[in-house]
């Protein structure tokens, strides 16, 4: 097995309930109460900056040229690709820029950021990559599976979200970093890869803790 492959079914079972979680399930069927999108909105939108910051620290620790390269384009393509969803929707629901600063990050959420961000510090590329990629895939599989749904990636409202993860862009962006994280991880020693796998798999806890942040509406 690959050390992705070994992630993914470390972190399968936190998936497999990510994917049963109402909030998802309330997207792909388009039941989702509007009040749990905002909230999950502009707390999404404020931890893909911090989300960002991680693949900056990426630039940072390379020593690669084309590693830093690769680093400093994902960071561009979270600030002007993956927010110009968040920034279409906010604008749909009349929601500024300045009023999603206003707004406080919940406790998951800063718990989730600071645990990235705490791993990408005290790691190297591969661990940056770890606690990334938890979220880049499981939103690729997320927005797979949701447009799957018979109707779903056409709805009204919930449409262009899942039509964003499911999209051709983002699947591509996502393959790349797992193909990134084998990459990097080639040869590691079993140690290593346990570091590695629980910076998966507790970012991928985290994802779940922040599905039931925003369906609980958690302040």
């Amino acid at each position: 097995m690959t050390v992705t492959q070994r992630l993914y079914e470390a972190a399968r079972p936190v998936w497999e309930a990510c994917h049963s979680h109402p909030f998802v399930r309330g997207i792909g069927d388009g039941t989702l109460e509007l009040e749990k999108f905002r909230h999950f909105l502009l707390q999404d939108y404020l931890y893909l900056f911090d989300y960002a910051r991680v693949f900056a620290y990426g630039v940072v620790k390379a020593r690669d040229p084309d590693l830093m390269r690769t680093f400093a384009a994902n960071v561009d393509a979270i600030l002007g690709g993956e927010m110009k969803v968040h920034r279409a929707y906010m604008a749909r629901l009349g929601i500024t820029e300045e009023q999603v600063f206003a707004v406080r990050p919940a406790l998951s959420n800063l718990s989730y950021t600071h645990y990235m961000l705490a791993a990408a510090a005290a790691g190297g590329p591969a661990e940056i990559v770890a606690a990334i990629l938890a979220c880049s895939w499981s939103y690729a599989e997320i927005g797979a599976r949701l447009a799957a749904i018979p109707g779903a990636a056409e709805h009204p409202f919930y449409g262009e979200w899942v039509q964003s993860y499911a999209g051709e862009d983002y699947q591509q962006t996502n393959d790349a970093l797992v193909a990134l994280m084998d990459d990097l991880a080639e040869g590691c020693t079993e140690a290593e890869y346990r570091r590695l796998e629980e910076i998966f798999v507790t970012c991928s806890r985290y994802e779940l803790g922040f599905w039931d942040m925003s369906w609980n509406l958690e302040r």
